[in-house]
């Protein structure tokens, strides 16, 4: 290992905050949590079922090393029937969770001295897989006025004969955004002409409520798509996820997974079958469920004097400029998240977690239940009223 590349990666501050979350409430004291993504959901019955059902049948054993066949045909035919993307089994990957995902395409992909693009801001993690395999990272500022959106026409100035790929995601951590389907068309383009590879993180399809998510494989072969079962379906500890390769890399990747990892969890395939075929109506709900907090917590936000220009769309996430707030603090919105969680007992994301571009911004999460959200916002206004 490389231990110039490993001193690069940093702490994942948003697990930074739960941790002395967690540490106030081993005090006594009450914390609501708005700072992790993680759905308050329990996990549906038929997919715990499904579980259950496996463990009953032995079914605890080594798996192919890219997953069960039955999996990824389910994987295949939940692409054709919301994207008309037509895919063979043999480019599905079963990991074990996203993360292991990231990290086998990054190491497939890249080399020391590579670039990859990615906006600013951008999930926290991202930089640090990229660094990992001895890439680095070329950050692309995208801003609240023009809606979060990443542009073909501005990635010209960022490309260089070292830069190998693009990473995209869509609906986005941390802004909740969605790309829309002619930016989606024009960067795969741009892609095509400079020969760059796109890595299209969609874990947060099918957490939409205004819009329409795409997929990068609607537009371009030269994509590698992370994927899981984590948010949709209220499955984060289960660990279950999932590459789409091109056909060139089957056999290298087959490789990494055969050596790194063996198999996914067993009973948590056979789960994802159920998810994928059986719990539309239990995602619904949850969907539903999540819209209504969505738009409680913009409410409750811009009534206590936060400006929302780009309402998110799609994931559990509101990106939030409080910079008027930080400049107490030099600026720092690690330092104003801290001092929202030891004042108000409110645990909140710090921008800079996400990328330069978010300093000064504060992520909320409203996958918490509507009475705790609904407390958190008084915690915050009293908070703001003795600020």
């Amino acid at each position: 290992m490389n231990p110039t590349n490993l001193n690069k990666i940093t702490s994942f501050l948003v697990m930074d905050i739960l941790e002395k979350a967690h540490a106030l409430e081993k005090e006594g004291k009450e914390i609501i949590h708005l700072e992790v993504g993680e759905p308050d959901f329990a996990t549906p019955a038929c997919i715990k079922e499904a579980a259950n059902l496996a463990l009953k049948n032995d079914q605890t054993h080594y798996t192919h090393s890219q997953g069960i066949i039955e999996l990824r045909e389910a994987i295949c035919r939940s692409y054709q029937e919301k994207y008309q993307v037509s895919l063979d089994p043999e480019q599905i990957f079963v990991t074990q969770g996203t993360s292991p995902g990231m990290l086998l395409v990054f190491s497939l992909l890249l080399n020391e001295g590579d670039k990859v693009i990615i906006s600013d801001p951008a999930y926290a993690c991202y930089p640090n897989f990229i660094h990992f395999s001895g890439a680095s990272t070329v950050r692309v500022p995208i801003r609240e006025e023009d809606g979060f959106q990443l542009k073909a026409e501005i990635l010209a100035d960022y490309v260089d004969s070292q830069v190998k790929a693009i990473v995209i995601n869509s609906p986005s951590n941390p802004t909740g955004t969605l790309l829309s389907a002619q930016n989606l068309q024009d960067i795969a383009a741009f892609c095509r002409e400079k020969g760059l590879w796109i890595i299209s993180d969609e874990i947060y399809h099918g957490l939409v409520y205004a819009g329409q998510e795409h997929s990068a494989l609607e537009y371009t072969d030269q994509c590698f798509v992370l994927n899981g079962f984590s948010k949709l379906y209220a499955m984060t500890g289960w660990r279950l996820g999932y590459i789409i390769a091109p056909h060139e890399y089957i056999v290298p990747l087959r490789k990494l997974c055969q050596n790194f990892f063996i198999s996914a969890n067993s009973m948590a395939q056979w789960a994802g079958i159920a998810a994928l075929n059986k719990a539309g109506e239990d995602v619904e709900k949850m969907r539903q469920t999540f819209d209504k907090r969505r738009k409680f917590m913009l409410g409750a936000l811009r009534s206590l004097g936060f400006k929302i220009i780009c309402e998110p769309s799609g994931a559990f996430y509101i990106l939030v400029n409080a910079r008027h707030l930080a400049q107490k603090f030099g600026g720092s919105s690690l330092k104003l998240a801290l001092d929202i969680l030891y004042k108000a007992g409110v645990g909140v994301t710090p921008g800079i977690d996400f990328g330069p571009g978010a300093e000064g911004y504060l992520r909320f999460s409203y996958a918490n239940s509507m009475e705790n959200i609904a407390k958190a916002m008084d915690k915050l206004g009293e908070y703001l009223r003795r600020f």
